[in-house]
């Protein structure tokens, strides 16, 4: 680890000034993240503007929606009522990430910041160009089991690890941010970016840009939602594939659907081909196929990691099943 000056902010607006004005300035909020890689000198920011006393540890329920503070820390949207009855499926998201004691540490606006767990980005021996722009991507020719299918480039196949934000992709949510330049509201599908030349560039945030709250609408029907992860362990591990889902029936039709996919993609992956394939049919499972095919269409899987594309499928139908047969 290299070293580093800390400071602490008392409101967003000192925050934002301290990391701005310091072009090697990182925010510190949980930790969990960006902690773990500065002690592999992946990420050697050399000041920490701790932004733990900013405020920003609030969640808002009201009949038009819900806005969560970006210092919300997991465990506490995991458990709080109005979540676990509305929304299940970031409940259950939540839940099924990392272990409780860093629960109880990661934020709401670090989990939309979580930098790949990519072995290769992990460790400086091997070249990487979301490391270091230009110096290669080793996962395309090692052992790539773990990696993207979707979203990849020539430059980089590194999967995004977040569960939390597979189920705010599924729930139109928007991303609330603060930098010098002042305020601006993200729709959430367009905060984290492809890949394409710049695998270093994983969101649309300026430096110094402060993530302040995330919101999304209220809709009655997202209290019938999944959130279903595929893992080799059951515990403290990432996804292998994950599918947040969705379903609004009238009639014995699907009139809205949201699906969404994680561990298989470079950033949180909306699928809106598998949306439009199940709008206006009946909840079955023919449907659910037809829906998780249209999903995987556009996979380029690698050496190692062809099994997702099928894994990933199976989880789409499963995870529409269990929302279709929700009271």
């Amino acid at each position: 680890m290299e070293p580093f000056t800390y400071a602490r902010a008392d409101d967003p607006a000192a925050a934002v000034r301290q990391v701005a004005d310091g072009p090697r300035a990182a925010f510190l909020a949980g930790g969990t993240n960006v902690v773990d890689y500065m002690k592999l000198n992946v990420l050697t920011p050399d000041r920490l503007v701790d932004i733990n006393h900013v405020g920003l540890d609030k969640i808002e329920v009201t009949e038009k929606g819900v806005r969560v503070g970006a210092m919300v820390r997991n465990s506490d949207l995991a458990w709080h009522d109005a979540i676990r009855r509305g929304y299940p499926v970031l409940a259950e998201a939540l839940l099924s990430g990392a272990t409780a004691q860093i629960r109880n540490m990661a934020t709401t606006g670090g989990n939309l910041l979580q930098r790949t767990r990519c072995p290769y980005y992990r460790d400086t021996a091997w070249a990487c160009n979301k490391r270091q722009p230009g110096s290669g991507c080793s996962a395309r020719e090692g052992f790539n089991r773990s990696h993207a299918l979707l979203g990849t480039s020539e430059k980089c196949i590194a999967t995004h690890p977040s569960d939390m934000c597979v189920a705010l992709a599924a729930l139109d949510a928007v991303v609330h941010a603060r930098g010098p330049k002042g305020e601006r509201a993200i729709p959430f599908g367009e905060f984290h970016v492809a890949y394409g030349d710049d695998p270093a560039k994983e969101n649309v945030l300026a430096h110094g840009e402060l993530i302040t709250a995330v919101e999304w609408p209220h809709r009655d029907w997202l209290r019938r939602s999944h959130y279903l992860k595929v893992r080799d362990r059951a515990s403290f591990e990432f996804a292998l594939a994950s599918v947040a889902a969705a379903l609004e029936v009238k009639d014995g039709k699907i009139a809205s659907a949201r699906v969404a996919l994680g561990g298989v993609a470079t950033k949180p992956w909306r699928a809106a081909e598998a949306e439009q394939a199940l709008v206006g049919q009946a909840p079955e499972e023919k449907v659910f196929e037809v829906a998780a095919r249209a999903a995987l269409r556009g996979a380029k899987p690698q050496k190692f990691n062809a099994f997702k594309v099928e894994l990933c499928r199976r989880a789409v139908v499963r995870a529409l099943t269990t929302v279709a047969a929700m009271p």
